[in-house]
């Protein structure tokens, strides 16, 4: 795989085999970050379950404390006041049957999180197909699918994040930019590894955390010590 000069050199700075204390190595990421634009750093977990499982999943949502650095575009699928709340409360596109129809017909995708209420699930449930792969299909466990649509509009334009296993039984999520610095990042960092660990399921056997790793998103992974993290 080819490597451009700033990353060889940042990767220099970085010792592949050492675990860095989280503050430590958050401090490294934001010194060796070299790119032109504001980097985002993010987390990647992986843990000792198996996604196959349905016991095992860890998924969930959580506002991270100086959010991510990015304003999510929200799309809400909502009728009469639940739709004017959602509005009031900043959604950047609120319908049903109509925005359905604009995503099945124009392939329609900007925006970044779908929140529903409970009685559209319906509705939104004919986009699964499309939705489910991009991971932005609504859902009670990430506070998507809810009542009270204002109120999660709020939190996801506060920086609330959903993390969830992927495949690999790894978690990638995002912890804010590398313009944060290292403190906002390692409170960040705490507030969603604090999460992942309560998430913990029971069936869950063994190490749960096997390894941590963050990185900005030119840079090199710098791997975590999960242990001394809270």
């Amino acid at each position: 795989m080819f490597r451009g000069k700033k990353y060889k050199e940042s990767a220099k700075q970085i010792d592949k085999a050492m675990l860095y204390d989280p503050q430590e190595g958050l401090e490294l990421i934001c010194k060796t970050a070299s790119a032109k634009f504001d980097e985002t750093v993010e987390l990647h977990v992986k843990l000792g379950v198996d996604s196959r499982h349905a016991d095992q999943q860890v998924r969930g949502a959580i506002v991270l404390p100086h959010g991510t650095g990015k304003t999510a575009r929200v799309l809400v699928f909502a009728k009469g006041d639940k739709a004017d709340a959602a509005r009031e409360a900043g959604a950047d596109f609120v319908g049903d049957m109509d925005l359905v129809e604009k995503i099945q017909k124009e392939n329609w995708f900007d925006f970044d999180v779908v929140v529903a209420s409970p009685d559209m699930m319906g509705v939104v449930g004919r986009l699964g197909k499309v939705l489910g792969p991009k991971g932005l299909m609504p859902s009670p466990k990430a506070g998507t699918v809810t009542p009270d649509v204002a109120k999660a509009v709020k939190e996801v334009k506060a920086g609330k994040v959903e993390y969830r296993l992927d495949k690999t039984n790894i978690i990638h999520c995002p912890i804010g930019k590398v313009s944060f610095g290292a403190e906002k990042l390692y409170e960040n960092y705490a507030a969603l590894l604090g999460a992942i660990i309560k998430a913990k399921p029971a069936a869950a056997k063994g190490q749960y955390i096997k390894s941590c790793v963050a990185a900005a998103t030119m840079g090199p992974g710098v791997k975590m010590n999960a242990a001394k993290q809270l």
